[in-house]
């Protein structure tokens, strides 16, 4: 061998102890040939151990039956691959321990004939993170979901509280502002119970949070109950948390307003609720009902109602724009861009 040949075989010689991945030659038989230092130390074996072992010393014992099948496998079809695909692999260590490992196989001819070279990868750091990410994550939403729970039960509390109140007062007019108030508490309750029960307490499932508060305000407005329908449609749409609430109680407002003024004296109709999102990343809600329309002399921008002034607000907040068609059917329809994630 020339001296140039001897230079070569030494730097390679060289690189390969230097790769920072460990890296184990196998002849045919399955006997290790050669390993590089990180390989050693990766395993806690020195060469003089490993060379002219079978690789199944690095196998956990469980596996080591079904090892030389694999190995066999990929010398008739010898291309570079990953080795277990889709599957967990461990190491086994000389101390008995076990590790992740990700191994990829290539096929190398050698002036002793073909070999295998395996580059393994420890992924002991790589799963630790993985799983201080995952027990992070899952602290996070346990703890989002006791927050959505406690101001579920708070707003229940202050409900209670003016029910309490309620009871105390005579005037009629004074005990409907509280019922109306209470109706509104009860929504913004609804919307932290549908979170809390939601698997994604970021959004807001809104055909569910309007099939549990809308037939509420219909046990509220007794008076209309049996000879007016409610009809709900909202498939698929979610909301986030900052756009559900002022959204629920722009519904909440609205519908209430339908059951008290557009069915006297027990007038048939139907209330329906209609929210879709478009491609144009918009949310289109439109309330509306056959019963008495509103009377063309009503200013609904200086209306002394306080429900239509928070729809008005509420409108503002989303950043949305209302327009009103007030009989044939009375219908109020809004429209507001849909936050997007970041």
């Amino acid at each position: 061998m020339s001296v140039k040949h001897i230079q070569l075989d030494e730097y390679l010689g060289q690189a390969f102890d230097r790769i920072p991945v460990a890296m184990v030659v196998v002849n045919q038989q399955g006997v290790i040939t050669r390993l590089n230092r990180l390989a050693e130390s990766t395993f806690g074996y020195t060469s003089e151990e490993l060379l002219g072992q079978p690789v199944e010393v690095l196998v956990p014992e469980r596996y080591r039956h079904a090892h030389p099948g694999y190995r066999r496998g990929f010398q008739s079809e010898a291309t570079a691959r990953p080795m277990g695909a889709g599957r967990d692999l461990s190491g086994l260590r000389k101390d008995g321990s076990e590790f992740p490992v990700e191994i990829g196989i290539n096929p190398v001819d050698t002036g002793e004939g073909p070999m295998i070279l395996s580059v393994i990868l420890d992924l002991s750091e790589r799963k630790q993170n993985e799983k201080r990410i995952h027990d992070a994550l899952q602290e996070k939403e346990l703890l989002l979901e006791e927050v959505h729970h406690r101001v579920k039960n708070n707003l229940q509390v202050i409900h209670s509280l003016l029910d309490l109140q309620a009871l105390k007062i005579k005037d009629p007019d004074l005990v409907a502002m509280l019922r109306d108030s209470q109706n509104r508490i009860r929504s913004m309750s609804m919307i932290h119970q549908t979170l809390y029960q939601s698997h994604d307490f970021a959004q807001v499932e809104f055909q569910q949070f309007l099939g549990e508060l809308l037939p509420n305000l219909m046990d509220s407005y007794g008076m209309v109950a049996g000879h007016v329908a409610m009809a709900i449609e909202a498939n698929q749409v979610k909301l986030p948390i900052n756009e559900a609430i002022p959204c629920g109680l722009i519904v909440n407002e609205l519908v209430s307003n339908a059951l008290k003024h557009g069915f006297p004296a027990g007038q048939c109709g139907t209330v329906r609720v209609l929210m879709r999102q478009d491609d144009d990343h918009h949310i289109e809600l439109a309330i509306s009902n056959d019963g008495l329309g509103i009377p063309e002399h009503q200013n609904l921008e200086r209306s002394g109602s306080l429900g239509l002034q928070l729809v008005q607000l509420l409108t503002r907040q989303l950043h949305g724009r209302l327009d009103v068609q007030r009989s044939g059917p009375t219908c109020f329809t809004l429209r507001f861009p849909l936050e997007r994630k970041k």
